[in-house]
């Protein structure tokens, strides 16, 4: 003969453990008399053949046909007047769950307003909790045994992620100004979030953005941009770079020759069209390559004053950003210098 259920209660339920179905491994025996207790930080759900009978918030509860009209007049419905009947229990932690992480798997790319593309990384922290018991049981944890937040950590944080890639979207911030916008994008992305949560009983009460970060290739193109932080236009900056190439040639003689310099100047992820505006204008600053050569052949030297204070200035840039020793540099500077005086400049 089944063992009649007198008491049921879950004093143990860890700080992760959304759910716990009692008895475990299915319905079990209660009758009339039988109690359910229910902790401060608890509600139950009493279920009968799938079907939430009522809801038990915190205290001691004990199934009658006078504190309880409802369970007992389903309880005769259903179970033609039997006693015991099959029922089982269901308790959902009703506290919060914190510091629940977030993150993209994969850099998203994004519009930039400074850098033109920028694929960056974001991660950070959310709390939630039970807000409706019975629809979590229904449309989350169905008739399993027991339920914790590491079983729906990657559905939500995909939902999160999703979201929260509209909302950085929408806001059309630069990667460069994007730390003084936290706050705003935390609280756009959990007002957004609002909704998805409350479709599946849950209610989210805190959301963190941690950090966004960019790829290498966006932070290289970040680091150019910062040496360029004086110069406010773009015939400028092409001009840097050119200047910039013709340097990396003459500080590395054995590189492989001005062509290579122009690759270097050009590999900073900022896309085709920006490399053939850094081709035009590195074309003006020098007479067009000759035909290639053997491997072993030295690169084309600066050859008009307006070429070496190119040199020049490049190696002042290069010194002050710690890019060469300051040995190479004298050494650079005297040869420089003097060939400028040898062309008149």
């Amino acid at each position: 003969m089944a063992r009649i259920i007198d008491v049921v209660e879950a004093p143990d339920m860890a700080g992760n453990e959304i759910m716990r179905r009692l008895p475990e491994t299915g319905p079990g025996d209660f009758r009339l008399g039988s109690q359910v207790i229910v902790r401060e930080s608890q509600t139950a759900v009493f279920f009968r053949d799938g079907k939430a009978l009522d809801i038990l918030y915190p205290g001691r509860h004990t199934l009658s046909t006078a504190n309880l009209p409802m369970i007992s007049g389903m309880i005769g419905w259903v179970t033609g007047g039997r006693n015991p009947f099959p029922a089982e229990v269901v308790f959902l932690n009703m506290r919060q769950f914190v510091d629940q992480k977030w993150g993209t798997s994969q850099p998203i790319t994004f519009r930039d307003s400074e850098l033109g593309m920028a694929r960056l990384r974001a991660r950070g922290t959310y709390a939630f909790q039970i807000a409706e018991p019975t629809m979590v049981v229904n449309s989350v944890v169905g008739q399993q045994g027991a339920y914790g937040t590491d079983q729906v950590s990657d559905y939500l944080r995909s939902m999160i992620v999703q979201r929260f890639v509209d909302i950085m979207g929408e806001q059309k911030i630069s990667i460069l100004d994007m730390a003084g916008f936290y706050n705003e994008l935390s609280a756009g992305a959990r007002a957004s979030l609002q909704d998805d949560f409350a479709a599946i009983g849950f209610r989210l009460t805190a959301f963190f953005v941690e950090a966004i970060t960019p790829t290498e290739e966006t932070e290289r193109a970040i680091d150019e941009r910062a040496s360029m932080g004086a110069i406010g236009n773009m015939d400028a900056y092409m001009k840097f770079k050119a200047a910039r190439a013709i340097g990396d040639a003459a500080v590395n003689p054995g590189g492989g020759g001005t062509g290579e310099g122009m690759g270097m100047g050009a590999g900073m992820g900022m896309g085709m069209g920006m490399a053939g505006m850094m081709a035009q204008a590195f074309q003006q600053q020098q007479p067009a390559a000759p035909a290639p050569a053997p491997a072993a052949a030295a690169p084309a030297a600066p050859t008009t004053a307006a070429e070496v204070q190119a040199v020049i200035d490049n190696l002042d840039m290069r010194f002050s950003m710690g890019e060469i020793s300051e040995d190479n540099y004298n050494r650079l500077m005297q040869k420089w210098q003097q060939r400028l005086k040898e062309l008149g400049g």
